[in-house]
């Protein structure tokens, strides 16, 4: 160790407060009126292609999986959708999720509707949740909606069914000025709560769909019991699929309507910076400007891979090179709820067919210890709650070297403290204005004093994490 700091270019890790909890930690102000479950608090979220998990791409062949999810410490399951998909115009051999035929059927491919009751029933006796994607903004050409109520589409001008957006044209837009449209909508999505005891949705290109149908469904839902609701959008970020001016940032669907949405701007902020491309004190200005925007208790999701990105932008190991692990310790880590996605723990490194079968070879999973040890201490940890306004996170301004970033997130007695390092070099952090209280590395067990003029070595492309120690420090 001796040798190897002497070696290594010194870094100081100062702690400046970005987000100091209220003093009588009130939850959010009006107009953000919406409750999380309780559920939801330490709660980590997981994506799953049900089509490429496993060889048969069934419900009941996913199942299998839920002990070692469980064991993972994954509190929410994410199915993508889980409806028959359209044949007119369909891409590829088995066609895309989204493009939607019935919303109140299942994929035959992937089981039935008693196999998806039998799932959700297995996943809500190990404590986990479960949520379905659900794609409002538009049906597939063949949809029973577009042969039934024509009159609930859109129209060129030529009066012709029209895709949302130019490349997806395996769809056709709905019209939400249509009354009847709203309401069965609403109905089909309480449909899947009643009939299959899912517990919310992931809600497709949410900011596309008019937030005041987004306000009426949630209330719908929650009279039925407690749910989680994602919507796919930021406000602080423009999708790249829309042109230019067609982007709302004030959609206001983190008021009323939804849990969270993504975190877009800071996942291309955080690619930039494994690529070189920016300081990690970008970081700070981000998490400043979502501050401004959102009162604490109100989060976004963190990832570093999804369908999207890995079958269309590329694996976090082709965007992010050597980078890729620190960078997943920073979604697990910062405040927001983290997301991982399918074949993340067997450290994926192929882009998956969209549109065909295309299986995950997991090669004995060797990155779920990684990530169990992650999303188990978020699962355990107070500091680490979603939303928890009473929470307190401080960060480093990283001014003495670009690659790296520190921060503390604290909630009473219990902090963890996360270093990253996404240079070729290792280095040393010197600590400031840390209280002296005993951390243990949450990945070798190191048991170990930490506090102010504290080191800390960071190995190249690399990451330290430690969780105070319960008791007297």
């Amino acid at each position: 160790m001796l040798l190897l700091a002497a070696a290594l270019l010194p870094a100081a890790c100062q702690t400046n407060s970005v987000d100091t909890p209220a003093a009588d930690c009130a939850p959010p102000p009006a107009p953000f009126a919406v409750r999380h479950p309780a559920w939801a608090a330490n709660a980590s979220i997981y994506e799953v292609n049900i089509r490429q998990y496993t060889p048969e791409g069934t419900f009941r062949a996913f199942e299998a999986h839920l002990p070692r999810l469980d064991s993972m410490g994954v509190g929410i399951l994410w199915l993508m959708p889980v409806q028959p998909i359209g044949q007119e115009k369909r891409k590829g051999t088995l066609g895309s999720y989204y493009s939607v035929r019935d919303y109140r059927a299942v994929n035959p491919e992937m089981g039935t509707l008693e196999d998806l009751r039998h799932l959700v029933a297995a996943a809500h006796q190990r404590g986990m949740h479960v949520i379905l994607d659900w794609v409002a903004n538009h049906t597939s050409w063949d949809s029973n909606l577009a042969r039934q109520h024509p009159d609930w589409f859109t129209r060129d001008s030529l009066g012709r069914f029209q895709p949302p957006v130019a490349d997806w044209q395996d769809v056709i837009d709905l019209d939400y000025s249509q009354p009847a449209l709203r309401r069965y909508m609403t109905a089909s999505m309480a449909y899947w709560v009643r009939a299959a005891d899912v517990d919310g949705f992931r809600c497709d290109v949410a900011g596309l769909v008019p937030t005041d149908f987004w306000n009426d469904t949630r209330a719908a839902l929650d009279s039925l019991k407690p749910v989680f609701m994602l919507a796919e959008w930021d406000e602080l970020h423009a999708p790249p699929f829309l042109k230019p001016g067609q982007f709302d940032p004030n959609t206001h669907l983190l008021e009323k309507a939804f849990d969270a949405t993504y975190a877009l701007r800071l996942r291309y902020l955080l690619d930039s910076i494994g690529q070189g491309q920016q300081p990690t004190r970008a970081i700070d200005a981000y998490l400043a400007a979502e501050r401004a925007r959102y009162p604490a208790g109100v989060y976004l999701m963190n990832f570093t891979s999804s369908h999207d990105l890995n079958s269309w932008s590329g694996t976090e190991y082709e965007r992010l090179g050597a980078n890729a692990l620190p960078q997943a310790v920073l979604a697990a880590l910062l405040p927001g709820i983290p997301m991982v996605y399918s074949g993340q723990e067997a450290a994926l490194k192929k882009r998956l067919s969209f549109f065909e079968k295309d299986p995950i070879a997991w090669n004995g999973y060797p990155l779920q210890e990684f990530y169990t040890t992650l999303l188990q201490l978020k699962k355990r940890n107070a500091a680490l709650a979603n939303g928890d306004a009473c929470a307190e996170f401080a960060a480093l301004p990283a001014s003495s070297s670009p690659a790296v970033y520190c921060f503390v997130r604290r909630r009473q007695q219990q902090a963890v403290l996360t270093a990253v390092n996404f240079s070729r070099q290792p280095r040393e952090l010197t600590l400031h204005d840390l209280g002296p209280g005993t951390y243990r590395d949450i990945f070798s067990g190191q048991i170990q004093r930490l506090g102010s003029g504290s080191k800390v070595v960071l190995p190249a492309h690399g990451y330290r994490v430690y969780e105070r120690v319960p008791g007297p420090n």
